[in-house]
């Protein structure tokens, strides 16, 4: 496999990824950006913790869909990610779900 057919690859996944992105949207409340995933979710918890001194993150999903391209199964029941740096969570308003029209 050659370099540029490893592009065209990586293009159309990102391109399917992006395409099931719109398709599911509408039925998740909340946006969640971590340092290494993105994440749709209905369900979200974060709690700050310090046990050694180091401050970290708990997250906690139900019900969430992951971006990342090479994952064969995006949705999850549950999700619990611990991370160091910084956690977004964005609540989706009613417009947001509106896909572009193809």
């Amino acid at each position: 496999m050659s370099a540029e057919d490893l592009e065209r690859y990586e293009a159309e996944m990102e391109l399917a990824l992006y395409r099931e992105y719109r398709d599911v949207v509408g039925i998740f409340t909340y946006v969640v950006e971590t340092d290494r995933r993105f994440y749709l979710c209905n369900s979200v918890d974060v709690k700050v913790r310090s046990e050694t001194g180091d401050a970290y993150f708990e997250v906690t999903m139900t019900d969430a869909w992951v971006w990342d391209i090479y994952r064969p199964a995006r949705f999850a029941k549950n999700v619990k990610v611990l991370t160091f740096k910084d956690v977004n969570v964005e609540e989706l308003a009613t417009s947001d779900f509106e896909p572009p029209k193809a």
